[in-house]
């Protein structure tokens, strides 16, 4: 890519761009340092369950500590795509949207080495639902941004990794975290960074609403698109979290001990279609809108 000109040089940064604020953001919320958060408690609580306890919570752990490896190696085509297109505001935010996702692979892989489940193969976990979206889906429409600059292409990319991955999947998890181990009273140290992470992914989901209203607004074929690839994405995202559930339910069956673990199916599996519905709504929002104009109008950009 040969440029042209420069926007600092012509111009200035858009102090008010939605994505100039939400790199302000990271740079104020986004210092945490994984190094830092103590998990003695968490391997103290890990060696003290019964091991269809262990079972129970190692595939939601095993779906983290992948998706998030997954969606640190696959955001690079994003910000080439933005850099390529000259959307700088957007480009400078994907900055901190990188090292975000860095941040929570070490995470979690700091957490598996203080348990000591780091020497286990915990991709027996991971459901073909599973595998359709984070090992197909995902790095799919990512890398395709890299030869395709399309409204349609970064829709598709947009929808996988904001929409699913973080905005379904991601936040259906850090549900599921809170609802079983802070009630049981267990791993201070991995809630502490699910809470972290969730801060992050907030910044990472309005990335993407913001991506996807910006290219669909005044464009009925484009909506039409996000609607359909959400549709055929939810069936195997509903299978990731009923395949977890389904896989907490045998290991409860099986115990020969009491649990300390409370787990509510129907309120997972409630949450997630709540979570799917909210994506598609905020996408919605912008019918209202005839052109991008009016839509940064209202937004204040």
């Amino acid at each position: 890519m040969v440029h042209e000109s420069f926007q600092t040089v012509k111009g200035q940064i858009n102090w008010d761009h939605p994505m100039y604020r939400l790199y302000e953001k990271a740079k104020r919320n986004g210092r945490w340092n994984p190094a830092d958060i103590d998990f003695s408690q968490d391997k103290e609580d890990y060696n003290r369950l019964h091991l269809e306890e262990r079972i129970s919570i190692l595939p939601l752990i095993s779906s983290f500590s992948a998706g998030e490896e997954a969606v640190t190696l696959d955001i690079l085509p994003m910000i080439h795509v933005m850099a390529r297109l000259g959307w700088l505001e957007d480009t400078m935010f994907l900055t901190t949207f990188l090292h975000d996702e860095a941040k929570h692979t070490e995470m979690f892989s700091r957490w598996q080495q203080a348990v000591g489940v780091f020497d286990i193969d915990l991709s027996v976990f991971h459901s073909d639902s599973y595998k359709r979206i984070f090992y197909e889906a995902l790095p799919e429409s990512m890398e395709r941004l890299y030869t395709d600059d399309s409204p349609e292409a970064i829709i598709r990319a947009a929808t996988v990794y904001n929409m699913i991955v973080e905005g379904v999947l991601a936040e259906s998890g850090y549900y599921s975290f809170r609802q079983i181990f802070k009630k049981a009273g267990l791993f201070p140290g991995i809630l502490q960074g699910i809470d972290y992470l969730n801060m992050d992914e907030g910044r990472h989901i309005q990335f993407g609403i913001y991506t996807i209203q910006r290219l669909v607004v005044g464009h009925d074929d484009r909506f039409r698109l996000f609607h359909e690839y959400m549709d055929e994405l939810w069936e195997h995202a509903f299978g990731v979290v009923n395949y977890l559930i389904n896989l907490a339910e045998e290991q409860q069956k099986l115990a020969t001990a009491p649990t300390i673990l409370e787990f509510h199916p129907d309120m997972m599996r409630d949450y997630a279609v709540k979570q799917f519905e909210i994506r598609k709504s905020k996408i919605d929002r912008v019918k209202k809108y005839d052109s991008l104009s009016e839509l940064e109008a209202a937004l204040g950009s």
